[in-house]
């Protein structure tokens, strides 16, 4: 039996937001992120899940590395717009941010971002819809102090949308 799920419980729980980005060679491609957490402090292994049907899955797939940049609080609405609601298959979205490549490859998004941590994918979960790549962290650099965004604020402060590819949509 399934039991109606009230969506503001789910908001209630605490996730910040990130760009992932990964690669495939010189095909590069980012988006933004709510379901990362670290899963593991020896060795250091993150987890993120990610929609099949997005670009970035592909890329994780054959590279098997990702890189998680930290949004700072600051970050303007314009930004989700790129990342959250765009293909890359239909738009460059690197070419719109400042950014450098990382040890693994990987873009790594310098723009509104306080940090950054690359990982290399160690395991990968199916969960039907989307999967769960947990990395092991071969890289980090903090780019300023800040605040982290967090989802709450991204949809209170910022009147944000959730993406239907997202982890955390749930149909009205």
């Amino acid at each position: 039996m399934v039991n109606k799920i009230d969506s503001r419980t789910l908001r209630d729980m605490s996730y910040g937001l990130y760009i992932l980005t990964s690669h495939d060679k010189d095909y590069l491609n980012g988006q933004i992120i709510n379901s990362i957490i670290q899963v593991t402090s020896s060795p250091v292994r993150l987890a993120a899940t990610i929609n099949k049907k997005n670009l970035t899955h592909e890329l994780i797939s054959k590279s098997k590395v990702f890189a998680v940049s930290t949004l700072d609080n600051s970050t303007p609405k314009s930004f989700f717009q790129l990342f959250g609601f765009m293909s890359g298959r239909d738009v460059d979205k690197l070419a719109k941010v400042r950014h450098k490549e990382g040890i693994s490859g990987c873009p790594v998004i310098l723009e509104n971002a306080l940090s950054a941590i690359e990982a290399s994918v160690f395991k990968e979960v199916d969960l039907g819809t989307h999967t769960v790549f947990i990395g092991n962290v071969i890289a980090s650099e903090v780019f300023g102090k800040g605040r982290s965004l967090t989802y709450r604020y991204y949809q209170e402060a910022l009147n944000g949308r959730i993406s239907e590819n997202a982890p955390t949509y749930i149909p009205a």
